[in-house]
């Protein structure tokens, strides 16, 4: 097996519901949720957790990542509503973006199922840690801007579209590493290395890292690891990895929501200097050498080697966005008119100041896109896919 991109490391089902306002205001009112229940938990326990989860991040207009106790919670209220079974796991989603420019990337997975035989994209070699099928569907909710909610006390309009991801999935909390994963990396150009954040215990937390840190060891010398950030069961292991193969890791990428956690506090995301003053203060905590940070109106390289990502960033952007306009149905005609967009006019003026500003910063704008029904799900992957597509040369 031989690649140019290598993209680990977990990978699962994702169930995918169609949002019903109705829905969940019916198990509002049923469940007697209340305001002052909205928020996000560490592990929610039941369905009633479930939907204050949901609606507090709605309320906020926000994205995030939480993991739910059992299994069957996530089948139940996932028969609530109409779905859609895709693949999930930045490592595969990104596959599948690469494989609409034309590219293949070698996948190491951690799930396998006759789901994910269905759908894995073709020409795509892979190898599995799970020597057995298994089955922990993801639920994926996704809300338009101004999506309503009023029920009770509760009275929520989005201020902006975002996506839910809710998890309880063994394979991905043990993340097993196969070795045989490494013999491919002497010839492959770039590494994704991404999902340890569903882990949860601390001592095979560590196992893994040392595991994977003995397979960057037969990467080519000149081979970028791109490491993409996550929703963190705990924070803790964030700053694990970062510690310990920080200096190993040549591109560290987050989206806002993951760039605002680290932080401790939101950030003005439309003020140049507020946002370079931020990834000067992360990037004394993370010794990779670049910091990229990717949102729905920008996306800005910080660090040592910036520019040489200005490719990469463009071509990040503009997938992510034709994803967001077209969905899973996206077709290479749709990437290339987005390419001749004119970017959003704010998003343009704050790439100027940076780019005049900051000789280690390059930054680029999304274009201006006003789609009837906006896709919120897996556009950090396709930004992933997009990044590693021009990495790939």
């Amino acid at each position: 097996m031989s690649q140019r991109i290598a993209l680990g490391f977990g990978n699962n089902v994702d169930y995918e519901i169609v949002w019903r306002s109705e829905t969940l205001n019916r198990l509002v009112a049923e469940q007697q949720i209340c305001d002052a229940d909205l928020g996000r938990r560490q592990v929610i326990n039941s369905e009633r957790e479930l939907v204050a989860s949901i609606l507090g991040f709605v309320k906020a207009g926000q994205g995030g990542e939480q993991f739910v106790a059992d299994n069957g919670l996530i089948e139940r209220f996932a028969s609530r509503f109409q779905k859609k079974i895709t693949l999930g796991g930045t490592p595969v989603r990104a596959a599948i973006a690469m494989g609409k420019l034309g590219h293949t990337a070698a996948l190491h997975l951690v799930s396998m199922n006759d789901d994910v035989r269905r759908l894995l994209p073709a020409g795509c070699p892979w190898i599995c840690s799970n020597p057995r099928d298994s089955h922990y569907p993801h639920l994926i909710v996704q809300y338009d801007r101004g999506a309503s909610l009023q029920a009770n006390d509760i009275c929520i309009a989005a201020p902006a579209a975002n996506r839910l991801i809710y998890h309880c999935n063994a394979d991905n909390v043990v993340m097993r590493l196969n070795r045989d994963f490494a013999d491919i990396l002497p010839s492959a150009r770039a590494l994704l290395v991404s999902g340890f954040n569903a882990m949860q215990s601390a001592e095979l937390y560590l196992a893994r890292l040392d595991d994977l840190s003995a397979m960057l060891e037969k990467k080519a010398a000149d081979a970028i690891v791109f490491c993409e950030d996550g929703g963190y069961y705990d924070a803790r292991f964030r700053r694990r990895l970062q510690a310990t193969l920080g200096l190993k890791i040549d591109v560290y990428s987050m989206n806002e929501d993951e760039l605002q956690e680290q932080i401790g506090a939101p950030i003005a995301l439309d003020d140049a200097q507020t946002v370079l003053a931020a990834l000067d203060w992360l990037h004394r905590r993370i010794p990779a050498k670049t910091l990229v940070v990717h949102t729905g109106r920008w996306a800005l390289a910080h660090g040592g080697g910036a520019q040489q990502y200005a490719a990469a960033l463009r071509t990040g952007v503009t997938l992510a966005t034709t994803r967001y306009c077209h969905g899973d149905s996206w077709k290479l005609a749709d990437y290339r008119a987005l390419q001749a967009r004119q970017p959003q006019p704010a998003a343009a003026r704050f790439a100027a100041a940076v780019n005049a500003t900051r000789s280690d910063s390059c930054c680029v704008p999304v274009a201006a896109v006003e789609p009837r029904k906006a896709t919120t799900i897996g556009l950090g992957d396709a930004f992933v896919g997009g990044f590693m597509t021009a990495l790939a040369g």
